[in-house]
């Protein structure tokens, strides 16, 4: 699906602080031993289905999945044995996270290729019930930005992973056309992004250390306008990424050309940030801030004191109802207790163009009031 990706500052210490937590997260070694679990069990329904569903059953499972499931959750296996032990290798072209990934993709992609909702490797139609139970288990091994640790190969037409911050931080990423992913729940009191090194190399060269790096523009002193003597002023290029050591630092994107209709990938220095050691002494250390739930009280139903109360886009809608915009003259939205506030399309002041906006949104009538 296509994206208008929100922007984000990454000269903000805000972004700057929730973009360095959540590459941290995404290469956690907790959070891919979820994907793992949650693969496991996955491939244990899918393996079920195929045993048990009536052969005469419409929705049957294909069996010539299996394997490919199982290969996978042997991938995640092998993977997260080297990762324990500090080994990042794992994601590199060809290694069993990367290959992991590679295979879970073509299983969610062929999962139920029933004509009436499939076509060419997509989902066209909402699934059945029981498809869509075995779905949301699959589903459950996903997480928005877990393709952040995977080597990008250093060809003309890739880029780094992460242009923009909106790609980590924007809630439409976290929506597909049939389901939506989980939005992180940040802590309360975000960890300061460190400061930089001064360990410096360009797209192009070999990647010292695994850890989050930072792409910057390096202004250099010269000897009468002519011969580099030294770095004058690092200033910021764009979001963090993770890179892979051994990998070469991958290019970022540029202009729009016009003639030949795509985005220029053009060089640029990375910086490093953060070397992450990791693991490197085989301890797994406690890691369950990565996975805070938002808090919602008693799950009793609300009363009508909870009319009037205020969200902005992208928090948790903390109460199912109707949801008015503050400030904009657009329809009200029904938004159910759990999903993310969205955003509204409205006229900018002054060139009247309709645009994305954020908004206050404040709740007018709880669910099921008439």
């Amino acid at each position: 699906m296509g994206y208008v990706t929100r922007e984000y500052d990454m000269r903000d210490s805000e972004t700057r602080k929730r973009v360095f937590w959540l590459l941290k997260r995404l290469t956690s070694y907790s959070l891919w031993a979820k994907k793992r679990d949650a693969w496991e069990v996955f491939a244990r329904a899918h393996e079920n289905a195929v045993r048990t569903w009536p052969k005469s059953d419409p929705e049957r499972m294909d069996a010539n999945l299996l394997p490919r499931i199982f290969e996978t959750l042997s991938l995640y296996n092998k993977g997260l044995e080297e990762l324990g032990k500090g080994r990042r290798f794992v994601w590199r072209t060809g290694q069993p996270l990367e290959a992991a990934m590679d295979k879970s993709g073509t299983v969610q992609n062929y999962l139920y290729t029933h004509p009436d909702y499939w076509e060419r490797g997509a989902q066209t139609a909402p699934y059945p019930d029981k498809v869509e139970a075995l779905n949301r288990l699959l589903l459950a091994s996903r997480y928005e930005g877990d393709y952040a640790p995977i080597e990008v190969p250093f060809v003309p037409r890739m880029s780094a992973r992460y242009s923009s911050p909106g790609a980590l931080l924007d809630p439409e990423r976290y929506r597909y056309r049939f389901f939506q992913l989980a939005y992180p729940v940040f802590p309360a009191e975000m960890p300061d992004v460190p400061a930089a090194t001064d360990l410096i190399i360009s797209s192009g060269q070999q990647v010292p250390v695994d850890g989050i790096w930072e792409p910057v523009n390096v202004e250099r002193e010269r000897a009468f306008g002519l011969v580099p003597l030294g770095v004058k002023s690092v200033e910021n290029n764009g979001c963090f990424n993770y890179l892979l050591k051994e990998t070469k630092a991958p290019n970022v994107r540029g202009q729009w050309n016009e003639v030949e209709s795509r985005t220029e990938r053009v060089g640029t220095h990375w910086r490093l940030l953060w070397e992450d050691t990791r693991y490197k002494d085989g301890v797994i250390p406690d890691e369950s801030e990565y996975f805070l739930e938002t808090c919602r009280g008693e799950d009793v139903l609300p009363s009508e004191s909870a009319i009037g109360v205020e969200v902005r886009t992208g928090d948790i809608c903390p109460v199912s109802g109707t949801w008015e915009a503050k400030g904009f003259e657009v329809k009200p939205v029904e938004v159910t207790r759990g999903q993310v506030m969205p955003d509204v399309l409205a006229p900018s002041p002054g060139s009247g163009e309709h645009r994305v906006h954020w908004a206050t949104w404040r709740l007018v009538k709880l669910a099921g009031k008439s």
